[in-house]
């Protein structure tokens, strides 16, 4: 079992910064692989944002956080962290940290991870 608590979202104005924080609890390490971000806005599907490896620390990001966003992981603190810079009104959303029990190359689909937090809210005024 794992669960996930999301943290650090607030609003924040256009070209800003915050850093959001994803606290993982497992029963063992094993229980998850990956951790990864995901984001919905109002009337839109929830989409993949960045994700990490528990071990080797592999990042993958969407195309448009590419540059802006930094995911990061402390194994100690087992949190992961998703550092957004230049934020623009379209990175307004709910963002959702989700986990995985195995290592994955290319998983960027929500159906390609089993535990989900409840969110926390990114609001980027212009």
């Amino acid at each position: 079992q794992v669960q996930l608590v999301e943290s650090g979202g607030g609003l924040v104005q256009a070209g800003g910064s915050l850093r959001l924080s994803c606290a993982v609890s497992a029963r063992t390490f094993t229980n998850y692989a990956m951790v990864a971000w995901f984001r919905q806005a109002p009337g839109k599907e929830r989409e993949f944002v960045a994700a990490i490896s528990r071990s080797i620390g592999m990042t993958l990001y969407a195309e448009s956080v590419k540059g802006r966003f930094t995911i990061s992981r402390d194994n100690a603190k087992n949190t992961v962290y998703l550092q957004t810079n230049i934020l623009k009104s379209e990175d307004t959303a709910v963002y959702y940290c989700a986990a995985r029990s195995d290592f994955c190359v290319q998983c960027r689909q929500r159906s390609d991870y089993n535990y989900w937090g409840q969110g926390t809210q990114v609001t980027v005024s212009s």
